[in-house]
């Protein structure tokens, strides 16, 4: 299928997604860069014949409990995905460094032998004083010529110590680099160990309050997740937004827009990149790594370095940030939908862009 097909073919897709996933644009008017508002509780829906069920007005406690630790699980998943990108670089830069030293030590041994087969040599050619030797000799040309064949030899030793000199000083700068290198991974290695431990701590804590859920609530939380953001996504389309939003894709964001959509079903995991699973940021990364472009590894380092553009200038293939702190990213996809990795227990799925509340959107391909 070509290009131009497959993206007709995701913007079917999303339409058809629109229908009991995005909403439909209300009377309700919601700025699309700030939050949805808070969902208004309803009452009395307990399911019939469970009297036991929790209400809806806690099903709600219960949901904007499970955002937070999600959320906090997110911006720690963030902290993970940064750490490990530096402690990959770092990694590698010590390998460099340690080859550059090798390198140097093998070079500095050979200059030393240089030098001293130099010296050596100087020393013989030197073994009577000049005007003895001009004294002595039968042809004054010939030892003036030597004379130059000396002086030759004494620039070239000295030219020999220099470079061992720097050879000696970029050792010492390798070692010192090496050094701060390693200081700098043991430190990264921490703050990933310690993100970690966050990671797991919140997303056990979201799992022992699900677990708490009986069959029934659970089902009933997810129609609540789904209610909010339909309500949310309403809201954003009635702002009109759409009618301003008419970008075409780019060749490299119809490729990532494919790339993305190819995922969808595949769980989120966090910190992972695929091919299996992703988090959010992995899966915009390496979509965009497939179309030809890489890009920060991170939703927060993407906001901070890629091109930022207005959400009414947005085309397929621009990403999505969320969240005051951004720490969550989507990919749009076009008519008001986007895709992404959402969190734990979830798949890559299709959703509406103004289902979140949007912090920016930015360009990879700007």
């Amino acid at each position: 299928m070509g290009t131009g097909k497959r993206v007709l073919g995701t913007a079917a897709v999303a339409l058809v997604c629109a229908v009991t996933v995005l909403g439909t644009p209300g009377a309700a008017l919601a700025d699309p860069g700030r939050p949805a508002p808070a969902p208004t509780p309803s009452r009395g829906t307990a399911a019939s014949g469970d009297p036991a069920m929790r209400p809806d007005e806690d099903l709600e406690a219960v949901r904007a409990q499970l955002d937070t630790l999600y959320h906090d699980a997110a911006v720690a998943t963030d902290a993970y995905n940064a750490a490990q990108e530096k402690t990959e670089k770092q990694s590698a830069q010590i390998v460099r460094l340690a080859q550059e030293i090798v390198e140097g030590r093998e070079k500095l041994a050979e200059l030393k032998d240089r030098a001293g087969a130099a010296a050596r040599a100087q020393y013989r050619g030197e073994a009577l004083p000049p005007e003895v030797r001009l004294w002595l000799s039968d042809n004054p040309q010939e030892f003036l010529d030597d004379v130059g064949t000396v002086r030759q030899g004494q620039r070239a030793t000295e030219g020999l110590l220099a470079e061992m000199t720097r050879t000696q000083q970029d050792l010492e700068q390798y070692a010192h680099d090496a050094s701060d290198r390693w200081t700098e991974l043991e430190a990264n290695r921490k703050a990933k160990a310690e993100a970690k431990k966050k990671i797991e701590k919140q997303i056990a804590a979201a799992k022992k309050l699900e677990s708490r859920l009986k069959k029934q609530e659970r089902e009933r939380l997810r129609q609540l997740e789904r209610a909010a953001a339909r309500r949310a996504q309403t809201a954003w389309l009635g702002t009109g937004i759409l009618e301003e939003i008419r970008g075409k894709a780019s060749s490299q964001g119809a490729k990532a827009v494919t790339f993305a959509t190819d995922q969808i079903g595949k769980p989120y995991v966090w910190g992972a990149v695929g091919p299996a699973s992703y988090d959010c940021s992995g899966l915009t990364s390496k979509a965009w790594a497939a179309a030809g472009r890489g890009i920060p590894r991170t939703s927060q380092e993407q906001w901070r370095q890629l091109r930022h553009v207005d959400v009414k200038d947005m085309r397929p293939g621009d990403l999505i940030i969320y969240f005051h702190d951004a720490s969550h990213v989507a990919m749009y996809i076009g008519d008001g939908a986007i895709v992404h990795a959402p969190r734990p227990g979830r798949t890559v799925t299709i959703a509406g862009a103004g289902s979140m509340p949007i912090l920016g959107v930015v360009r990879p391909d700007a």
